[in-house]
């Protein structure tokens, strides 16, 4: 990653909403906040001072639509990724934000670790761009995100890279296994589900918990070594806004 964080501009009329994603878009390492506004012809002036790597953009501004102001921001300068922020649900919009090239959609009221989650998957894809010298087909369906799932209105992209001893098929398998159960299970009774032994399943279970997609429960019994059930990780914080 350069040495030089990610500069970020936050476009945003809702003061409260405007502070959270300060608040926590700094929590993410190399990340910076550099500026804010309220409206899209404050935006499009700062613009012309500076450019800032990523924008997070409201659709509902109390001067334009938030999409319009994405279509202004590609016509001054190219070298600035968007992700646009916003109780929009209608297709018109989600399509329009494709079609101007944003890195991905929230729908409010946002879930805080989603939120979190673009981020960083945002500075993966940024730092994957910046090393890679040549590129294979793999490679551009990850940026294209073809191979990316989306939850809650969020592109997720798929990491360019895994560690070592983690294979892409089996952790595809571990993951949809994990979606589909609905209760805590541990990694003997997983192993049995997909057919791969108790040691890899275990592996698998504990880098999905690193990667904060599961939580572990330790189970304390009479006899022997505690167990340790794996369920999917619960939302618990949301930022809840009525307009915008």
């Amino acid at each position: 990653m350069s040495k030089y964080p990610i500069q970020v501009m936050i476009i945003e009329d809702d003061e409260t909403a405007t502070n959270i994603y300060e608040k926590f878009t700094q929590k993410v390492d190399g990340f910076q906040v550099v500026a804010t506004t309220r409206t899209g012809k404050q935006a499009l002036e700062l613009i012309k001072i500076f450019t800032p790597d990523l924008i997070l953009l409201d659709v509902f501004l109390p001067d334009m639509k938030g999409t319009d102001l994405l279509w202004e921001i590609r016509k001054q300068v190219r070298g600035v990724d968007v992700i646009l922020i916003t109780a929009a649900n209608d297709v018109d919009t989600l399509s329009e934000a494709i079609r101007g090239g944003a890195f991905s959609y929230l729908m409010k009221p946002i879930m805080i670790d989603k939120f979190l989650d673009t981020l960083k998957q945002y500075k993966e894809t940024r730092l994957a761009l910046l090393n890679l010298k040549t590129i294979e087909q793999e490679d551009v369906n990850s940026f294209f995100r073809k191979n990316s799932h989306q939850e809650q209105g969020t592109v997720v992209v798929k990491t360019v890279d895994l560690p070592k001893g983690i294979d892409k098929h089996t952790l595809k398998k571990v993951r949809q296994s994990m979606k589909e159960t609905n209760v805590s299970i541990n990694a003997e009774e997983l192993a049995r589900v997909i057919g791969a032994s108790h040691s890899t399943v275990r592996r698998y279970l504990e880098y999905l918990v690193a990667q904060d997609e599961l939580e572990v429960e330790i189970i304390y019994g009479t006899i022997g070594r505690p167990e340790r059930r794996y369920r999917k990780k619960s939302t618990k914080e949301r930022v809840h806004r009525t307009n915008g």
